[in-house]
């Protein structure tokens, strides 16, 4: 009866959103997975076959005022690739008590929040991927009319625990509609991590580490673009959680996004140059394979496929500084998007229309020159280095009728495995993808899914 239970659990992941009594609102999710043993590769003995991740959420609201309290359990362990630091059966992983207002609003306790894309932070949960660094302490956000600004000051959420270092930040944004008639905006952001340094044998490392961040925005009917640009003062550069004291560098990113949309056609086009720019709420946790204690966000700027094969040789930007076992220190490159809609009753088009996507990106590692006895390097700011990775890739989206839709993809991918995971071997492999899918009325459809992938190199076909 208990393995059946597990298996339930296994298949099935429960989510529970309460309904609203009055002022108080809830809600719980569980996802549990039990693992077979497997005695030709080694497995899992009975006593942690089974693990589960558990979330409670408890709001409760009054007027201006709202107080949410979250508690957690991982019992017997956590799921697979989370962190091992998630290991309490039962736990509060968040309180906070709110007061908001039209333009003003108040958080003391846990709170979340973004300046800009990312770039210079980003306070988040993801339970799929086990991130949740949010930040305990206070926040004011004041929003009158077309002005914008923002501070906080805390600790971030490690586990149930507290990080060492203390995250600070300030945001300024400005909206200039209402003064040049157009789509127009500004920001500012600073944000700061302070700790301590448990040996200063350098006194050129300062406790503080800054980022500064400006950007601005400007759209119109058919076309946007985005600029920002974000610097990193001095850090100590961190191997295997040890600080290198007298080993500082600074770092900057620089992101360009711009779009455009008329009629049938459309493209977005992004570029983006990192150097340096990965920064933790803790020093010591820098480069760690869960993300934990991340203040900054820059993920991969690639298409997101839902074809399996399409997703086993994934990119993960390269935002770090590191001097083994070769030097690293960021990556350049760019995304295109192209949309062409066909329109109805025309040749490809037919009846119903149909859509082409165009997509390619490239990422490569930065242009400079490595000392790795020294520990120092120089990077040139524009000139792209080796290639990390490349997607090329076209999908054609069709409707035949009421019942059948269509979806064909052809792409083709290479991966530099031995510069990305440390391991042997640069791949090149096509992928041919096709889906079928068939609705028998509004509730019930069929789908079919075929799909190859080739390659000389790696697992082969």
């Amino acid at each position: 009866m208990k393995y059946l239970i597990h298996i339930i659990l296994n298949c099935i992941p429960i989510i529970f959103f309460g309904q609203n009594l009055e002022n108080l609102a809830g809600s719980f999710e569980s996802n549990s997975q039990l693992y077979i043993n497997d005695k030709d590769i080694g497995g899992f003995n009975e006593d942690n076959s089974f693990r589960s991740n558990n979330y409670l959420n408890i709001d409760y609201y009054l007027k201006s005022f709202s107080a949410t309290i979250k508690f957690e359990s991982y019992a017997p362990q956590a799921l697979l690739n989370y962190s091992p630091s998630l290991n309490k059966p039962f736990g509060v992983a968040g309180v906070s008590l709110k007061y908001q207002t039209k333009s003003l609003t108040l958080t003391l306790g846990n709170f979340y929040d973004q300046f800009g894309s990312g770039l210079i932070f980003r306070s988040f949960e993801d339970r799929q991927q086990g991130i949740d660094n949010s930040i305990r302490g206070l926040r004011i956000h004041y929003q009158p009319n077309n002005l914008l600004f923002t501070s906080f000051i805390g600790k971030q959420r490690i586990d149930f625990n507290l990080s060492e270092g203390i995250i600070f930040g300030v945001n300024s944004e400005i909206d200039l509609r209402s003064v040049t008639n157009k789509n127009i905006s500004f920001g500012l952001s600073l944000v700061g991590r302070k700790q301590k340094i448990p040996k200063k044998t350098n006194s050129n490392l300062n406790e503080i580490t800054n980022m500064v961040s400006g950007r601005i925005n400007y759209s119109n009917n058919y076309f946007y673009s985005k600029i920002e640009y974000v610097f990193k003062s001095d850090d100590a550069l961190v191997e295997f959680e040890e600080i290198i004291e007298d080993r500082l560098f600074n770092g900057n990113a620089l992101l360009i996004n711009l779009g455009y949309f008329k009629n049938q056609l459309g493209f977005d086009a992004s570029f983006r140059r990192l150097e340096n720019m990965a920064i933790y709420a803790d020093r010591e946790a820098y480069q760690n394979e869960y993300n934990d204690q991340i203040i900054n966000y820059s993920p991969s700027l690639t298409k997101q496929h839902h074809f399996s094969l399409s997703n086993i040789y994934v990119y993960q930007s390269q935002p770090q500084l590191t001097f083994i076992p070769f030097g690293k220190s960021g990556e350049i490159g760019a995304q295109l998007d192209l949309f062409y809609n066909f329109k109805k009753d025309s040749f490809l088009g037919g009846k119903y229309g149909s859509q082409l996507t165009i997509n390619y990106s490239q990422w490569n590692r930065l242009k400079a020159t490595y000392d790795l006895e020294n520990r120092t390097y120089q990077s040139d700011y524009i000139k792209f280095g080796d290639k990390n990775f490349s997607d090329f890739n076209i999908e054609f989206n069709k409707k035949w009728s009421k019942k059948i839709h269509s979806i064909f993809t052809i792409m083709h991918i290479f991966y530099d495995k031995e510069y990305l995971e440390e391991k042997v071997g640069k791949i090149n492999a096509t992928v041919i993808a096709t889906e079928l899918k068939y609705n028998f009325n509004r509730e019930k459809s069929s789908r079919l899914q075929l799909q190859h992938l080739w390659t000389n190199e790696d697992k082969k076909n």
